[in-house]
């Protein structure tokens, strides 16, 4: 009879997160900021077809790096939860904290039980009807939720491109301003990126229920200038 190989669970835990990390580390990173009038969402992609940045319900967003296929399934299933949720009970039920709280368990499910973990960092955004009390959950591959009022980074180089955003973020900015911040700090001080390698949205309280807009073409390219 062969006895199979040990491997201590810290071992099979430290081994699944440094996959995850690696693949996530491979995509381009994503910026969440929030600004006066609400949320900033701003992903370098440079993909006319794939979308990172996307809205869940009435006033959240999401925003996923690292696999596509994989981010993209879960949002997908959020927006059906939140769909059913808001259809069964009430639109104001559907929040950005039970979103988070069900993303968690997922993705604790396959890291925890499943032999390859999820390869996705994602981010859930929600805008109040008032300034200042704006969410951002940030969720790893593990399952680990952080929430914030100020901003996130998410994805590849997320330490240095965090660092050259705090020096410039300001809860006071108007959107173009937080926009310019966004981009700088992704690119960093070796590049340049144009109108069509970023992808961006916002959550806006002046966009009425569905707060939820995407800023492309010459609205984006007068807002960079």
């Amino acid at each position: 009879m062969t006895v199979p190989m040990y491997v201590s669970p810290e071992q099979v835990m430290k081994d699944r997160a440094d996959y995850a990390r690696k693949g996530i580390a491979r995509g381009r990173a994503a910026v969440a900021s929030i600004y006066t009038d609400g949320v900033l969402l701003c992903a370098e992609n440079p993909s006319n077809t794939l979308r990172k940045v996307s809205e869940i319900y009435d006033r959240i967003g999401f925003m996923g790096v690292g696999k596509y296929n994989e981010f993209d399934q879960l949002r997908i299933a959020g927006v059906r939860h939140a769909d059913l949720k808001g259809y069964s009970y009430s639109r104001a039920d559907v929040d950005a904290r039970w979103l988070a709280n069900q993303y968690a368990q997922i993705l604790g499910q396959y890291f925890t039980h499943e032999m390859k973990p999820l390869e996705v960092e994602m981010l859930i955004a929600e805008i109040s009807a008032e300034p200042g009390d704006d969410r951002l959950f940030h969720l790893l591959y593990d399952g680990t939720v952080m929430d914030t009022t100020t901003h996130v980074v998410i994805g590849g180089e997320a330490d240095s491109i965090r660092e050259r955003l705090e020096g410039s973020w300001s809860p006071d900015a108007e959107l173009g301003a937080a926009l310019r911040d966004a981009v700088d700090a992704l690119a960093g001080s070796n590049r340049t990126l144009a109108p069509e390698d970023i992808e961006v949205a916002v959550l806006a309280r002046d966009n009425g229920r569905r707060a939820f807009r995407r800023l492309e073409g010459e609205a984006l390219a007068t807002l960079l200038s």
